[in-house]
């Protein structure tokens, strides 16, 4: 299973065609956008337009770009290849991805907790994707200015279930950082986007 995942597009209109290019390669499986492909909305539905023609799905979780934007639920519906995973685990062979996204600048979220306990109780011991749209704290990803601004509940969740891999974005400053939490992957695929193979 091969993906190309990414994030913070923000209405790049040169972005958006490299990264249509590369979805459309025939190793790429499918497509994991991680939030804000629109700039607070404008831009999301030439985004998705473009990514329709590839004719892939593509699993999208809101940025806090979107999350402003009312109605950007339905508008995701309309385009036959785009699935929202917001707060949804998504069954994809052997692998669960678990999506949430929004904030971004939070460094607690009450409802994130209540999900992670619900997801924890579903899948543990499975092999998961976790993507979110801010990152967890502590690692490379969420410095910034000399301080930590990632997530203190998403990171106590990916100590608790041991994620394959954990995908985020919004720190533009931190995009194509790789880095670990224990045995887990964090990656800020950025607006250039990452290849990710799982086997």
């Amino acid at each position: 299973m091969k993906f190309l995942a990414f994030a913070d597009l923000h209405q790049d209109k040169k972005k958006l065609k490299s990264l249509v290019e590369r979805a459309a390669k025939p190793d790429i499986d499918f497509v994991v956008c991680a939030g804000d492909l629109s700039i607070f909305g404008r831009g999301l539905r030439e985004a998705l337009e473009a990514f329709q023609t590839v004719r892939k799905k593509i699993y999208f979780i809101p940025g806090n770009h979107e999350e402003e934007i009312r109605g950007w639920e339905k508008l995701v519906e309309e385009y036959s290849f785009c699935e929202n995973i917001h707060q949804k685990a998504l069954v994809l062979e052997n692998y669960v991805f678990l999506g949430y996204g929004g904030s971004g600048f939070s460094q607690q979220d009450i409802e994130f907790r209540k999900k992670a306990r619900e997801w924890y109780g579903e899948h543990q011991g499975k092999k998961i994707i976790l993507v979110t749209h801010g990152p967890p704290i502590g690692t490379k990803l969420d410095f910034i200015d000399g301080r930590q601004v990632g997530n203190l509940d998403y990171r106590r969740f990916i100590e608790r279930i041991k994620p394959k891999v954990a995908i985020s974005g919004h720190i533009h400053e931190t995009a194509g950082i790789v880095d670990k939490i224990g045995p887990t992957q964090v990656i800020n695929p950025g607006c250039e986007g990452m290849v990710i193979e799982l086997k």
